[in-house]
């Protein structure tokens, strides 16, 4: 449990430093290449702990430490009895099921917020009110001399 947490933990801390990171910058400022590098190997281990150490964590709890075995039934205190056990729902749902649900879930949640993150990395921080007239192509077009 103590590891699942931490994890988590250590993905947002990381999350939120991207944020801040991102309100230090000037709305004009042109990373190095440097910067880039360095920038790619943090985001690299962000992605390696969100979507390998925090779902390997979560089922590897659910597995050893809270038993959500194949062999073993999951039915909501008796609202999702299957019919094989005497209920009324139509096919078996096993505690394995449920954590690889789960799972999936995780991977489902996270991408929703790295989407939303790399929506507002993407996003200017300020309007600028002096912008350049651009050509169909995106190009500002400027006058020579």
């Amino acid at each position: 449990m103590v590891a699942l947490v931490v994890s988590i933990l250590i993905s947002l801390l990381m999350a939120a430093g991207i944020f801040w990171y991102r309100g230090r910058l000037a709305d004009d400022y042109k990373m190095t290449w440097g910067e880039a590098s360095l920038f790619s190997a943090y985001i690299f281990f962000l992605l390696f702990v969100v979507f390998g150490i925090v779902p390997h964590q979560w089922l590897t709890l659910a597995e050893n430490e809270w038993s959500f075995r194949a062999d073993r039934l999951f039915d909501a205190g008796g609202l999702l009895t299957a019919k094989s056990q005497g209920g009324w729902f139509p096919f078996d749902i096993t505690l394995r099921v449920v954590s690889d649900s789960i799972a999936a879930i995780i991977y489902i949640i996270y991408l929703g917020i790295f989407s939303k993150m790399w929506g507002i990395w993407q996003a200017p921080t300020k309007s600028d009110s002096t912008d350049v007239e651009t050509s169909t192509y995106g190009r500002p077009l400027v006058r020579r001399g």
